[in-house]
């Protein structure tokens, strides 16, 4: 008879006069196991509240031979089942033995299983008494009903041991491990206040000296109002937590942040400009517009009490010198000079400092800054701040910079880690940048642009010769009878081996050079003299990198000389078109951007327009297909500034005639014709000039932007001032 959960109590009540029941578990997709127990029952009893409490004694194993549902009573046919026998004594004897180590583990069996246990000599009676009491789930408990070889069923018994007996282990393991950890921390605890209660004794408490240094430190340090009560309410807190704990930590680290920084120490700005201008002077060469700027800043200072300071940005290509002038602007002003590179930033939590909440919070940069610079209002350079890059995940950082470079907000500038207000309206903040391209408009909105344009060749040359010879002779220890460089040799040097907008390649050059002639004083076997020539630069340098084009009176079919300015300076770049039979196709390559591939779809669609006053064919942009191609555009350059002479190239190829090699042509195109401004005129008059270009062609709306140009350039170049594309075309074509 099996009983299912239904009917289990009227079950057993119709059977307890048998005293006999059989028992076997339900499976999970149901009915039940085949293999189960005849067990006796021996009380039954029904309780107050209808529940049954049955006492019953297993008897034999059985095995299913036919089960019957009747009126909801499973009834069921059985057979004895009997075990195969195949005990090892050997197995017995480990299996007696884990048992043992079982029971000295865990002491939660009781003394009289130990005893019965030892009292069983036949494996299947031990594994049939333990396998009741294991904690084991019931279907593991099944497979032991069901087995029926001894040998088998001790081999699985002793693995089941064994897994159980690493339980325990690991089980004590981790309690030694937690003890261990409590003892240490009690220990240490009481260790600590033993130390405090004898150094009190002694007159000599190392903690209570910590806290009135503190609070002399604070009482001695003008803090602000809010910063004060905090930091009184923090060291509050200090004294109440276990000083060896964690959160002692961050307390005193919050405490010494706030106690290091100046809050009202400034540096005394007695800066007379004429000094100022003999400091910037002496250490750059040129920039004087920069200079002038620096100057009226100081102007300003001396006749008013509270000026608003401007947030300078020094945009230019790499190598002018931006990171050395602002250290020039710092020394001129007698103020300290602090810089944080921004390159790379891209958390927004680097500006404004991560909260205390987070393990190692720090306060951002702009706090660190000011701490390390020791005074309220040090010369602050952002150094590469179009280097800035945000995400979802971390932010933006040149969002957080937004509170810092207003000058209407940063007088209460909030710092997450500190979680205070701190001025910072008296820091001379200057940024630097390469593009305007990474910076976003709003931060664009705060800054003063100050462009920094390439240098031209002479002033390189004065460069070199005042700044960067002497400069590399003081480092590597030589003198001016050891080490010299020709006029003509660093010319050559400008030419040919370090074309660039600024001057750090040319350093890199004179370093190499004192390098040299370093290592042949070390070998003492070719003198101790290095005087660079222009004949010798082959000899010291080796092969030339750049070789300037030779630009004569020839002409050539669909070729135009554009002008570009890229990060690294201005450059000359070859616009070549063809005009071939077609369908009316355009094919752009040579690494274009957006902006150019529109400005050739500008020229040719304007050239479209004007058939009859160029006098070409209506039908000339059905019959021909026109590839345009940059071979010369190694730093992708892009930009609205090549309509005009893309519309220059492609007219030459269609009417087949040439244009001057030393002609150039910078400026936008529009539908109508008109020749619109463009931006970067100093950097591209600049490369005309290096290249040999005789004549240039720039909007008339650019006219202003002469007055940047250096008087040799403006003396060699002619300069044609356009306002439409018909000018160029009568310029260029007609003449």
């Amino acid at each position: 008879m099996i009983g299912r959960e239904r009917s289990k109590k009227s079950l057993l009540e119709a059977f307890h006069k048998d005293k006999l029941v059989l028992l076997s578990m339900e499976k999970d997709g149901g009915g039940v196991c085949s293999v189960g127990t005849l067990a006796k029952i021996l009380q039954l009893h029904r309780l107050p509240d209808d529940t049954l409490k049955v006492l019953m004694q297993g008897e034999t194993r059985v095995e299913i031979t036919e089960e019957t549902d009747v009126e909801g009573v499973l009834l069921a046919s059985y057979q004895t089942l009997s075990l195969e026998d195949g005990e090892d004594s050997e197995l017995l004897l480990e299996v007696q033995k884990q048992l043992r180590r079982l029971f000295e583990m865990d002491t939660q069996y009781p003394k009289e299983l130990r005893n019965t246990i030892e009292k069983l000599t036949k494996a299947d009676d031990l594994i049939d008494t333990m396998v009741a009491v294991l904690q084991l789930e019931a279907s593991a408990k099944q497979t032991f009903l069901e087995e029926q070889n001894s040998l088998n069923r001790i081999q699985l018994f002793r693995e089941t041991l064994q897994q159980e007996l690493m339980n325990l282990e690991i089980s004590r393991k981790i309690e030694r491990n937690i003890k261990g950890q409590m003892e240490s921390n009690q220990r240490e605890y009481y260790l600590n206040e033993k130390k405090k209660a004898i150094s009190r004794e002694l007159g000599d408490d190392d903690s209570d000296q910590e806290w009135d240094d503190y609070q002399s430190k604070i009482d001695a340090i003008s803090l602000s109002t809010e910063a004060k009560k905090k930091a009184e309410k923090e060291l509050l807190r200090l004294k109440r937590m276990n000083p060896v704990g964690a959160e002692a930590t961050v307390s005193r680290n919050y405490l010494d942040w706030i106690l290091a920084l100046p809050w009202s120490d400034k540096n005394q700005e007695d800066v007379h400009l004429l000094d100022a201008k003999k400091v910037l002077d002496a250490e750059h060469f040129a920039l004087e517009e920069i200079k002038d700027r620096i100057l009226e800043h100081l102007a300003v200072q001396k006749c008013s009490d509270d000026p608003q300071q401007p947030i300078l940005c020094f945009l230019g290509p790499p190598g002018i010198g931006k990171t050395s002038l602002v250290r020039s602007i710092a020394k001129a002003t007698k103020r300290a000079y602090v810089r944080q590179a921004l390159g790379g930033v891209r958390d927004e939590a680097e500006i404004r400092g991560h909260r205390r909440t987070y393990i190692g919070a720090m306060p951002g940069k702009i706090i660190q800054g000011i701490s390390r610079a020791g005074t309220g209002n040090p010369v602050f350079l952002l150094d590469e701040i179009d280097k800035m890059s945000g995400d979802f995940h971390h932010g933006d950082p040149a969002a957080a910079l937004l509170e810092a470079l207003d000058f209407e907000q940063n007088h209460s500038f909030r710092d997450h880690f500190l979680d205070l207000d701190y001025d910072l309206s008296s820091v001379f903040f200057i940024c630097t940048a390469n593009s305007l391209d990474g910076i976003p408009a709003p931060l664009q909105d705060r800054l003063e642009i100050i462009e920094l344009s390439s240098y031209t060749e002479e002033e390189k040359l004065q460069i070199a010769t005042q700044h960067l010879i002497p400069k590399q002779r003081r480092m590597h220890a030589l003198s001016q009878e050891q080490f010299s460089v020709s006029e003509d040799a660093i010319r050559m040097l400008i030419r040919r081996y370090s074309r660039e907008a600024g001057v750090r390649n040319l350093e890199r050059l004179i370093a190499k050079g004192c390098r040299k002639l370093c290592r042949m004083i070390v070998e003492g076997e070719k003198g101790d003299q290095l005087h660079v020539s222009e004949t010798d630069i082959v000899t010291v340098y080796g092969a030339p990198k750049y070789f300037d084009r030779q630009i004569g009176a020839s002409s050539k079919i669909g070729v135009m000389n554009g002008l570009a300015v890229t990060t690294v300076g201005g450059m000359v770049l070859k616009i070549e078109a063809l005009c071939l039979p077609g369908e009316g196709k355009i094919q752009l390559t040579g690494r274009l951007g957006d902006w150019l591939k529109e400005s050739a779809h500008a020229g040719i669609s304007f050239l479209r327009s004007q058939t009859d006053s160029i006098r070409l064919d209506v039908d000339f942009h059905k019959k021909h297909d026109f590839h345009i191609h940059y071979p010369g555009n190694p730093a992708k350059a892009d930009g609205p500034s090549a309509g005009v002479a893309m519309c220059m190239a492609v007219l030459s190829a269609i009417t087949r005639k040439a244009i001057p090699e030393t002609i150039a042509i910078t400026g936008e195109i529009s539908l109508g014709g008109e020749v619109l401004a463009v931006g970067g005129i100093k950097e591209k008059l600049l490369a005309a000039h290096r290249q040999g270009i005789q004549r240039v062609f720039i909007p008339l709306e650019n006219e202003g932007d002469l007055q940047k140009i250096p008087k040799e350039v403006l003396c060699e170049l002619e300069i044609s001032l356009v306002e439409r594309v018909e000018s160029v075309i009568e310029s260029i074509f007609e003449t």
